[in-house]
């Protein structure tokens, strides 16, 4: 089993009726099982600052998510506005109809028009909802995450498909270690986790991670 498992997990959160008892319950578990960090929309950012006081899990806030398709201004101002409010990660997506169309140099400007308004401490992570587009576009979107200056490609926002193995990998393969991968969508049990890890993601995005974390402990009692 991979050492650390708990550390690997953006303990995630963002369905639409997602309310504030949910929120202050996800930091919870977060610190609990001492998670790397949580991904919650926007609106929640700054209740999650007040509840994570005094801990070191991260609070990562998503910009353009899920749908990908808002101007980049918006973008921009999203994720500004969530570092003003205590994110210490930006997730934002890429725009998968730019993607779908191969216009991979306009994909690669709006990743570093958001980087360049960011602070450097900030982790910018591109989603390219991989499940989404073809197998070519998952290689040059990956290319333009780099040229883009983000620190991490990301699977997918777990609405509209799941990572795979076969993703990751060719994700992987495409960073030539310039950039990090994080997979995300659709992640439910350790071996699915496991298997991610061994692929390539050093990053795991998940609704899941309790329910994970419990199965590590079941695991170590056995």
């Amino acid at each position: 089993m991979t050492k650390n498992l708990n550390r690997y997990f953006d303990h995630a959160l963002l369905y639409p009726e997602v309310d504030l008892k949910a929120i202050i319950n996800l930091c919870r578990e977060a610190k609990q099982y001492d998670m790397l960090g949580i991904a919650i929309n926007p609106y929640w950012v700054s209740v999650a600052k007040k509840e994570l006081t005094g801990s070191d899990v991260k609070i990562i806030s998503v910009a353009g998510f899920p749908l990908s398709a808002n101007r980049t201004d918006i973008k921009i101002a999203e994720a500004v506005k969530g570092v003003e409010d205590g994110a210490d990660e930006i997730d934002m997506v890429a725009n998968i109809g730019l993607l779908a169309m191969g216009e991979y140099k306009k994909v690669e400007n709006e990743i570093l028009s958001i980087r360049e308004a960011l602070p450097d401490n900030v982790l910018l992570k591109v989603i390219i909802e991989a499940p989404r587009i073809s197998p070519e576009a998952q290689i040059e979107a990956t290319k333009a995450v780099i040229n883009g200056g983000a620190q991490y490609v990301k699977t997918a926002t777990g609405f509209f498909g799941v990572a795979t193995v076969e993703m990751v990998k060719r994700l992987y393969k495409a960073a030539e270690n310039q950039i990090k991968v994080k997979a995300s969508g659709g992640i439910k049990c350790l071996a699915d986790m496991e298997a991610l890890i061994d692929a390539g993601a050093e990053r795991i995005g998940s609704s899941s991670s309790v329910a994970i974390m419990k199965e590590v402990e079941v695991s170590r009692k056995n």
